[in-house]
């Protein structure tokens, strides 16, 4: 399944490093950055969501929340938000989802097509919270994706 600009943002339950997380519940009137990552502990990683940490005050003050995922337990994940704090002298402040069984990945098109299926491809996306957008009633009360 591909997701393309308008489309309705998936919903999940799934569970994170900071508990199980309801998606369209957890966002609320807020918007989203949900983005993936390959794998925990690589050096590109851990400074992108180094870079993300660093952020948050920023993300904060235009309400918006923050989202990562990869397809490696969350067990390990709270491990390498350790290393993470440590090495790129921040603190991780948002939740990553552990989604070993590939619910997310699967329903936001995050696998690598023709790899591994395990491998989460690098995505954004932005997800605004409006409900009743006139220029598209047939979205009205539902999350969308705004681009990828």
């Amino acid at each position: 399944m591909s997701l393309h600009l308008g489309d309705t943002a998936p919903d999940f339950t799934q569970d994170s490093t900071m508990g199980p997380i309801e998606f369209h519940k957890w966002l609320g009137n807020h918007w989203a950055v949900l983005f993936s990552h390959p794998a925990d502990y690589t050096p590109v990683c851990t400074t992108e969501l180094g870079s993300v940490a660093r952020l948050m005050e920023d993300f904060k003050r235009r309400d918006v929340k923050v989202l990562a995922v990869s397809v490696d337990p969350v067990t390990a994940h709270k491990e390498w938000i350790k290393d993470i704090d440590e090495t790129q002298r921040t603190h991780v402040e948002f939740p990553i989802l552990g989604d070993q069984d590939r619910k997310v990945s699967t329903l936001y098109d995050m696998i690598h097509p023709r790899q591994s299926d395990t491998l989460t491809v690098r995505s954004v996306f932005i997800i605004d919270p409006k409900k009743n957008d006139p220029h598209h009633p047939d979205l009205s009360g539902q999350y969308r994706a705004r681009f990828r």
